[in-house]
Protein backbone atom coordinates (compact mmCIF):
# COMPACT_ATOMS: atom_id res chain seq x y z
CA UNK A 1 0.00 0.00 0.00
CA UNK A 2 1.06 3.66 -0.65
CA UNK A 3 0.35 6.97 0.71
CA UNK A 4 -1.74 9.67 -1.25
CA UNK A 5 -2.47 13.19 -0.92
CA UNK A 6 -5.77 13.45 0.41
CA UNK A 7 -6.24 17.13 0.02
CA UNK A 8 -9.16 16.71 -2.65
CA UNK A 9 -12.02 14.44 -1.98
CA UNK A 10 -12.46 12.88 -5.56
CA UNK A 11 -14.40 9.54 -5.56
CA UNK A 12 -11.72 7.74 -6.62
CA UNK A 13 -9.20 8.89 -4.20
CA UNK A 14 -11.66 8.12 -1.35
CA UNK A 15 -12.31 4.97 -3.04
CA UNK A 16 -8.38 4.03 -2.61
CA UNK A 17 -8.26 5.08 0.76
CA UNK A 18 -11.76 2.69 1.62
CA UNK A 19 -9.66 -0.50 0.21
CA UNK A 20 -6.88 0.49 2.19
CA UNK A 21 -8.99 0.28 5.49
CA UNK A 22 -10.57 -2.82 4.76
CA UNK A 23 -6.65 -4.23 4.44
CA UNK A 24 -5.74 -2.54 7.39
CA UNK A 25 -8.65 -3.94 9.41
CA UNK A 26 -8.05 -7.30 8.00
CA UNK A 27 -4.59 -7.36 8.96
CA UNK A 28 -5.10 -5.52 12.24
CA UNK A 29 -7.53 -8.59 13.16
CA UNK A 30 -5.09 -11.13 11.75
CA UNK A 31 -2.93 -10.32 14.73
CA UNK A 32 -1.74 -12.48 17.75
CA UNK A 33 -1.33 -10.04 20.49
CA UNK A 34 -2.67 -6.82 21.92
CA UNK A 35 1.23 -5.59 21.29
CA UNK A 36 1.36 -7.04 17.47
CA UNK A 37 -2.22 -5.26 16.94
CA UNK A 38 -0.69 -1.81 18.34
CA UNK A 39 2.29 -1.62 16.65
CA UNK A 40 0.55 -2.58 13.37
CA UNK A 41 -1.92 0.54 14.01
CA UNK A 42 0.78 2.91 13.80
CA UNK A 43 2.72 1.28 10.74
CA UNK A 44 -0.57 1.91 9.03
CA UNK A 45 -1.21 4.98 9.80
CA UNK A 46 2.39 6.25 8.68
CA UNK A 47 1.64 4.74 5.86
CA UNK A 48 -2.13 5.78 4.98
CA UNK A 49 -2.44 9.77 6.26
CA UNK A 50 -0.37 11.83 3.70
CA UNK A 51 2.47 13.80 5.63
CA UNK A 52 2.16 11.21 8.56
CA UNK A 53 6.03 10.68 9.53
CA UNK A 54 5.87 9.41 12.55
CA UNK A 55 2.77 7.88 14.99
CA UNK A 56 2.12 6.54 18.39
CA UNK A 57 -0.09 5.19 21.02
CA UNK A 58 -0.24 6.14 24.35
CA UNK A 59 -2.56 5.93 27.32
CA UNK A 60 -3.32 7.95 30.42
CA UNK A 61 -4.18 6.20 33.40
CA UNK A 62 -4.45 8.66 36.98
CA UNK A 63 -2.35 11.21 35.25
CA UNK A 64 0.35 8.87 33.66
CA UNK A 65 1.29 8.59 30.64
CA UNK A 66 2.61 5.62 29.24
CA UNK A 67 3.87 4.71 25.59
CA UNK A 68 1.94 1.92 23.98
CA UNK A 69 3.71 1.96 20.92
CA UNK A 70 5.91 4.30 18.56
CA UNK A 71 7.22 4.40 15.26
CA UNK A 72 10.62 5.60 16.94
CA UNK A 73 12.64 6.88 19.76
CA UNK A 74 11.48 10.58 19.10
CA UNK A 75 7.86 9.94 19.38
CA UNK A 76 8.81 8.42 23.39
CA UNK A 77 9.89 11.24 24.04
CA UNK A 78 7.23 13.12 22.89
CA UNK A 79 4.89 11.41 25.55
CA UNK A 80 7.35 11.62 28.07
CA UNK A 81 7.26 15.76 27.65
CA UNK A 82 3.43 15.69 28.18
CA UNK A 83 3.85 13.44 31.42
CA UNK A 84 6.81 15.60 32.67
CA UNK A 85 5.12 18.80 31.74
CA UNK A 86 1.55 17.22 32.50
CA UNK A 87 0.32 19.40 29.66
CA UNK A 88 -0.84 18.40 26.50
CA UNK A 89 -3.74 17.21 24.15
CA UNK A 90 -3.90 13.69 25.86
CA UNK A 91 -4.30 15.23 29.26
CA UNK A 92 -7.10 17.13 28.04
CA UNK A 93 -8.26 15.01 26.38
CA UNK A 94 -8.67 13.01 29.52
CA UNK A 95 -11.07 15.39 31.17
CA UNK A 96 -13.44 16.66 27.82
CA UNK A 97 -13.16 13.63 25.80
CA UNK A 98 -12.11 15.35 22.77
CA UNK A 99 -11.98 13.16 19.59
CA UNK A 100 -9.68 14.97 17.74
CA UNK A 101 -7.03 17.58 18.89
CA UNK A 102 -4.54 19.03 16.29
CA UNK A 103 -1.86 21.87 16.43
CA UNK A 104 -1.51 22.65 12.68
CA UNK A 105 1.86 24.74 12.99
CA UNK A 106 4.15 24.16 15.88
CA UNK A 107 6.36 27.07 14.85
CA UNK A 108 3.85 29.63 16.56
CA UNK A 109 2.83 30.16 19.65
CA UNK A 110 0.61 27.65 21.12
CA UNK A 111 -2.05 29.37 23.68
CA UNK A 112 -3.37 26.52 25.25
CA UNK A 113 0.10 24.19 25.07
CA UNK A 114 2.27 27.11 25.58
CA UNK A 115 5.13 24.84 27.00
CA UNK A 116 4.54 21.46 25.90
CA UNK A 117 4.42 22.71 21.95
CA UNK A 118 7.62 24.37 21.39
CA UNK A 119 9.76 20.77 23.15
CA UNK A 120 7.97 18.89 19.99
CA UNK A 121 9.35 21.53 17.67
CA UNK A 122 12.18 21.25 19.26
CA UNK A 123 12.18 17.42 18.69
CA UNK A 124 11.40 18.29 14.54
CA UNK A 125 7.74 18.21 14.73
CA UNK A 126 5.98 20.63 12.52
CA UNK A 127 2.26 19.67 13.05
CA UNK A 128 0.65 17.05 14.97
CA UNK A 129 -3.04 15.06 15.82
CA UNK A 130 -4.43 12.34 17.59
CA UNK A 131 -7.28 10.48 18.63
CA UNK A 132 -8.98 8.81 20.89
CA UNK A 133 -9.10 5.10 21.02
CA UNK A 134 -10.83 4.19 23.95
CA UNK A 135 -11.65 5.57 27.41
CA UNK A 136 -12.17 2.63 30.06
CA UNK A 137 -12.84 4.00 33.44
CA UNK A 138 -10.13 6.23 34.55
CA UNK A 139 -8.11 4.77 31.49
CA UNK A 140 -7.72 7.06 28.05
CA UNK A 141 -5.99 5.20 25.20
CA UNK A 142 -5.14 7.75 21.85
CA UNK A 143 -3.00 7.28 18.80
CA UNK A 144 -1.11 10.59 17.91
CA UNK A 145 0.16 11.19 14.44
CA UNK A 146 3.22 13.46 13.68
CA UNK A 147 4.75 15.53 10.87
CA UNK A 148 7.95 16.79 10.63
CA UNK A 149 6.04 19.73 8.20
CA UNK A 150 3.65 22.26 9.75
CA UNK A 151 0.24 22.48 7.81
CA UNK A 152 0.12 18.90 7.04
CA UNK A 153 -3.03 17.38 8.64
CA UNK A 154 -5.95 19.86 6.75
CA UNK A 155 -9.58 18.86 7.35
CA UNK A 156 -9.02 16.09 4.84
CA UNK A 157 -6.03 14.54 6.82
CA UNK A 158 -7.90 15.00 9.73
CA UNK A 159 -11.33 13.07 8.45
CA UNK A 160 -8.99 10.33 7.22
CA UNK A 161 -7.06 10.38 10.55
CA UNK A 162 -10.95 9.49 12.43
CA UNK A 163 -12.10 6.95 9.97
CA UNK A 164 -8.55 5.03 10.54
CA UNK A 165 -8.55 5.27 14.24
CA UNK A 166 -11.97 4.27 14.33
CA UNK A 167 -11.39 1.22 12.72
CA UNK A 168 -8.03 0.52 14.73
CA UNK A 169 -10.19 1.20 17.76
CA UNK A 170 -12.56 -2.08 16.86
CA UNK A 171 -9.45 -4.25 16.17
CA UNK A 172 -7.71 -3.17 19.09
CA UNK A 173 -10.97 -3.61 21.20
CA UNK A 174 -11.21 -7.15 19.95
CA UNK A 175 -7.50 -7.96 20.54
CA UNK A 176 -8.04 -6.34 24.14
CA UNK A 177 -11.20 -8.92 24.89
CA UNK A 178 -9.66 -11.88 22.87
CA UNK A 179 -6.48 -11.27 25.22
CA UNK A 180 -9.14 -10.74 28.59
CA UNK A 181 -10.35 -14.51 27.57
CA UNK A 182 -7.62 -15.91 26.98
CA UNK A 183 -6.67 -15.26 30.70
CA UNK A 184 -9.82 -15.78 31.93
CA UNK A 185 -9.61 -19.25 30.80
CA UNK A 186 -6.13 -19.63 31.58
CA UNK A 187 -6.83 -18.18 35.57
CA UNK A 188 -9.94 -21.01 35.45
CA UNK A 189 -7.81 -23.48 34.63
CA UNK A 190 -4.92 -23.27 36.95
CA UNK A 191 -7.62 -22.94 40.01
CA UNK A 192 -9.16 -25.97 38.69
CA UNK A 193 -5.82 -28.15 38.71
CA UNK A 194 -4.63 -26.65 42.30
CA UNK A 195 -8.64 -26.97 43.44
CA UNK A 196 -8.06 -31.22 42.29
CA UNK A 197 -4.17 -31.20 43.92
CA UNK A 198 -5.66 -29.79 47.31
CA UNK A 199 -8.50 -32.12 47.06
CA UNK A 200 -6.54 -35.40 45.92
CA UNK A 201 -3.76 -34.60 48.84
CA UNK A 202 -5.06 -32.86 51.37
CA UNK A 203 -8.25 -34.82 51.50
CA UNK A 204 -10.41 -31.44 50.90
CA UNK A 205 -14.10 -31.30 49.28
CA UNK A 206 -14.27 -29.07 45.88
CA UNK A 207 -15.97 -26.35 48.42
CA UNK A 208 -13.06 -27.02 50.90
CA UNK A 209 -10.33 -26.30 48.09
CA UNK A 210 -11.62 -23.46 46.71
CA UNK A 211 -12.20 -21.52 50.09
CA UNK A 212 -8.55 -22.36 51.45
CA UNK A 213 -7.26 -20.71 48.16
CA UNK A 214 -9.98 -17.90 48.26
CA UNK A 215 -8.54 -17.36 51.90
CA UNK A 216 -4.45 -17.39 50.73
CA UNK A 217 -5.46 -15.10 48.28
CA UNK A 218 -7.18 -12.51 50.66
CA UNK A 219 -4.92 -12.87 53.72
CA UNK A 220 -1.83 -12.21 51.27
CA UNK A 221 -3.39 -10.05 49.13
CA UNK A 222 -2.12 -12.23 45.97
CA UNK A 223 -4.17 -12.18 42.77
CA UNK A 224 -6.32 -16.15 42.78
CA UNK A 225 -4.25 -16.99 40.02
CA UNK A 226 -0.88 -16.66 41.47
CA UNK A 227 -1.72 -18.82 44.42
CA UNK A 228 -3.44 -21.67 42.59
CA UNK A 229 -0.26 -21.47 40.37
CA UNK A 230 2.30 -21.70 43.49
CA UNK A 231 -0.45 -24.81 44.26
CA UNK A 232 0.41 -26.39 41.31
CA UNK A 233 4.13 -25.87 41.36
CA UNK A 234 4.76 -26.95 45.10
CA UNK A 235 1.46 -29.56 45.54
CA UNK A 236 0.99 -27.48 49.26
CA UNK A 237 -1.55 -26.42 50.82
CA UNK A 238 -1.56 -22.49 51.20
CA UNK A 239 -1.48 -21.15 54.36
Amino acid sequence: MIGWPMTQESGEVWEKFAVALADMARDLLAQDSVQATLDRIVEHATVLINGCDEGGILTVRRGEVSALAATSDVVRMADRIQQDLREGPCFDAVTDREQLYAIEDLRRPHEKWSRFAPELRKLGMGSMMGFLLFTDEDELGALNLYSHRPNMFDESAQRAGWVLASHAAVALSSARTHQQLGHALETRHEIGEAMGILMERHGLSEEDAFAVLKKASQDHNIKLREIARKVCETGERPR
